[in-house]
């Protein structure tokens, strides 16, 4: 599945742009989650995260594998030039890993987040939050227009 594009899903709300990956679960706090063999996943960050921390800078993960994960679980960390935010674990279950690639090419986040910028793997069930790619779309959607209220409420 690494070589493999996903199939995507075109996405555009006022200047944020990108490709939802279709057969990809999301959780409300911008985790993708890929389905891999067995009840194995891969978690990355949403584009929509990223673009909100700016060009990753360092990540860091605070669990031994094999360590028993809950959905919500603080696992570690990942720090952008504009914003660093704690890494929430989003399923139930053990936590495999992180991607090898995050220390020698953190940008790999960036620049294609949603195959080779994936950010941990857990053997286990998904959180009941994370939903389909159409349903994330809605809560993008309302996400961007908070935003923009937001900044127009300032202006």
């Amino acid at each position: 599945m690494d070589a493999a594009k996903p199939k995507t899903l075109f996405y555009k709300r006022s200047h944020f742009v990108t490709h939802l990956p279709v057969d990809y679960l999301y959780s409300p706090s911008h985790f993708w989650l890929a389905r891999q063999e067995d009840d194995v996943w891969r978690v990355g960050i949403t584009k929509f995260a990223n673009r909100m921390l700016g060009d990753m800078v360092d990540c860091g993960f605070e669990l031994p594998v094999g360590a028993a994960v809950t959905n919500g679980e603080i696992i570690g960390w990942i720090e952008g030039f504009k914003a660093i935010s704690d890494i929430y674990c989003v399923l139930e279950g053990a936590y495999l890993g992180v991607n090898p690639l995050l220390k020698e090419k953190i940008s790999m986040v960036d620049k294609d987040s949603y195959v080779t910028g994936w950010l941990y793997e857990v053997t286990g069930k998904p959180d009941a939050r994370c939903v389909d790619v159409h349903a994330y779309k809605e809560m993008l959607d309302q996400t961007i227009d908070r935003i923009l209220a937001k900044q127009k409420s300032e202006e």
